[in-house]
This record gives structure tokens, C-alpha cells and sequence, in this order.
């Protein structure tokens, strides 16, 4: 009996350990396009599952934001890409789709204020 418990104990740790790695997200703002107390920027939410990279950022301000999702692969074969730039006006939801024919390393969101 104690023996089967360990084989289940074993497996449920291997199971967990074995889990897809899933990329950091993180949002890039250069401090330079930003004023202090200037209230611009998209919020957004990097989802990845599997290959698939999935964003979705929503302005709650009145400026429009012009964001990109920037996808980085694992394989060094495998090409990293930069989407175009879409406009996320006031009060505006956006979704952002990328890939990787595997792994993804890293996902991020760029902002970019309109002319």
C-alpha cells in the first residue's frame, strides 16, 4: 500500500514538473513617449498556449494608443516577429494574435502614442 502511495506521489510530481513552460509577459513603455502624470496606455493581457500567443489590451484613456505584440521564439530557427502596430482608440478593446512554429520564449506588448 505504501508503496503505491509513492508511485502516486511520484507521478503527480513529475506531472506537475512536466507542464508547459509558459512565456513571461511584460509591457514595454519607453519612458520618453510618456510624461509624468500624463494618463496614456493601454492595458493589456498576454495569454500563451502552446505556439499561440494571444493579447488583448483595452485604453481607458482619451489618447489613442498604437500597440504591438512582439512574439520571441525558443529555437533559434524558429523566426521571432513584431506585429504591426494597431490602434486602440479611447475606450477600446484590441486583440493581438502571434506565433511561434514551437516554443515561445517571451511575449510583450509595445505602446506607442498617435501623431
Amino acid at each position: 500500500m505504501r508503496l503505491s502511495r509513492l508511485a502516486s506521489a511520484t507521478v503527480a510530481v513529475a506531472f506537475v514538473l512536466a507542464l508547459p513552460y509558459e512565456a513571461r509577459a511584460h509591457a514595454r513603455v519607453h519612458p520618453t513617449e510618456t510624461r509624468s502624470g500624463d494618463l496614456f496606455g493601454a492595458a493589456c493581457r498576454i495569454r500563451v498556449d502552446g505556439s499561440h500567443v494571444t493579447a488583448y489590451c483595452h485604453n481607458p484613456y482619451p489618447a489613442t494608443d498604437h500597440v504591438s505584440l512582439h512574439v520571441e521564439c525558443v529555437r533559434w530557427w524558429d523566426l521571432d516577429s513584431d506585429g504591426s502596430p494597431v490602434a486602440a482608440g479611447p475606450a477600446q478593446t484590441v486583440e493581438l494574435t502571434g506565433r511561434c512554429w514551437k516554443e515561445v520564449r517571451s511575449a510583450w506588448v509595445s505602446h506607442r502614442r498617435a501623431a
